[in-house]
C-alpha cells in the first residue's frame, strides 16, 4: 500500500461521483505494503479505500474484486467493492485499473494475543467454505512456480549459506508438490498473505480481512500457513508460540476438521509460506521500484522463520 501514482482531488472526486459514493472531502496516500498505490478516501456519505493495481492488469483483477464481493455477501467480513451504474466494479485512474471499496471499522491488532489468533482462524475457515462455490479460477500468482522463477533472480544477492538453504528448501517443496499427499489437499480461493496488517480488530473483536490482491486458488492449508507463520511466531526469533496457534488451528478446526492429508503435511506447508515470503522480499529489497512513501520489509525476517520451521516442525 505505498503510493506509486499521484491521484488529484479532481481525478479521485470524479470516480466517487461516478459511483454515487458522495462528495470528496479529503484524499490521503497510505503508507506500507508494496504492490499497489492506496488512498483513503472520505466524502459526505462514508469512508472508502482506493486502489491503482500497479502490477496487476485488467484481465486479473476480476477475479480478485468478484471474490470480494462474493464473500462479503455471504456474511463474510471483507471490503465491497463499489459499482457504477452500469454494474462495473473494476474501474480507470491515472490510465490504470482501480477499484473502490468501503473502509473497515478498527485497527490492525499488532501484537495479538490467543484470542486474536482464535477469531482469525474462525473467520478463515468460514471463509473458505464460503469460496467453494465461487465460479471465477485463478492461481496462487506467487506460488509454486513463481518461485522456480524469482530464486535463480535473487540467488545473486545471497550469501553461499543463504543460496544452499534456499536451494534446499526450493528442491523439497517441489519434491512435496508432486506427492500424492499434496494432491488430496482441499483447495479453493485463498487470501494468501493474511498478516497482522491485513485483518482489523475492535477490541477482541474481528472487524473484517482485507487486501485481496494476492488471492487464488491455492490449498487451503497453505493459507491457514501462511497465518500461523505470522499471527503465532515471535517476531524477533520467528520462533512458535504454541499458545497462540493452538488457539488459531482449534478455531479454524471448530468450523472445517483437518483432514488426514492437511495433518501430515501441515510441517511442510508451514516451510512453504515462509519460503514464499522470504523469495518474495528478497525480490522486493534487491529489485525495487520507484513509489512514494515505499519502505521494503526486511527479508532475513522469514529467512529466520523458514530455519525455525526445519529446524522445529509443528505437529498435530
Amino acid at each position: 500500500m505505498a503510493v506509486f501514482t499521484e491521484v488529484t482531488q479532481t481525478q479521485a472526486n470524479d470516480l466517487m461521483q461516478a459511483l454515487n459514493l458522495g462528495q470528496l472531502t479529503a484524499l490521503r496516500g497510505i503508507e506500507g505494503g508494496i504492490e499497489n498505490t492506496n488512498y483513503f478516501a472520505t466524502t459526505d456519505k462514508g469512508e472508502y479505500v482506493l486502489t491503482l493495481f500497479e502490477r496487476l492488469g485488467f484481465e486479473q483483477l476480476p477475479f480478485y474484486l468478484h471474490l470480494m464481493k462474493h464473500l462479503a455477501e455471504r456474511g463474510i467480513l471483507v471490503p465491497n467493492p463499489a459499482a457504477n451504474k452500469d454494474g462495473d466494479i473494476l474501474h480507470t485512474v491515472c490510465g490504470k485499473p482501480a477499484a473502490v471499496v468501503n473502509k473497515l471499522t478498527g485497527k490492525s491488532q499488532l501484537q495479538p494475543q490467543a484470542v486474536h489468533c482464535a477469531a482469525v482462524g474462525e473467520m478463515l475457515a468460514r471463509m473458505h467454505l464460503a469460496g467453494q462455490d465461487y465460479n471465477r479460477s485463478q492461481p496462487n500468482l506467487r506460488g509454486l512456480s513463481w518461485w522456480n522463477e524469482t530464486v535463480p533472480v535473487v540467488l545473486p544477492y545471497l550469501t553461499p549459506e543463504q543460496a544452499a538453504l534456499i536451494r534446499r528448501e526450493l528442491a523439497f517443496q517441489n519434491h512435496t508438490a508432486a506427492s500424492s499427499a499434496y494432491a488430496a489437499l482441499p483447495r479453493g480461493p485463498v487470501h494468501a498473505d493474511l498478516f497482522r496488517d491485513n485483518v482489523m480488530f475492535d477490541g477482541e473483536q474481528l472487524t473484517g480481512f482485507f487486501d485481496f490482491y494476492f488471492a487464488g486458488v491455492d490449498t487451503w492449508l497453505f493459507d491457514l500457513a501462511v497465518c500461523l507463520n505470522d499471527w503465532c511466531i515471535e517476531l524477533p526469533t520467528g520462533a512458535h508460540d504454541a499458545a497462540r496457534a493452538n488457539a488459531m488451528i482449534a478455531a479454524y478446526q471448530d468450523v472445517r476438521p483437518l483432514s488426514g492429508a492437511e495433518r501430515l503435511l501441515l510441517p511442510a506447508l508451514l516451510r512453504a509460506g515462509a519460503l514464499r515470503f522470504w523469495i518474495s522480499r528478497l525480490w522486493d529489497f534487491h529489485l525495487p521500484r520507484e513509489a512514494s512513501m515505499l519502505t521494503p520489509h526486511d527479508p532475513t525476517h522469514f529467512e529466520r522463520v523458514l530455519r525455525e520451521r526445519v529446524a522445529q516442525p509443528l505437529a498435530l
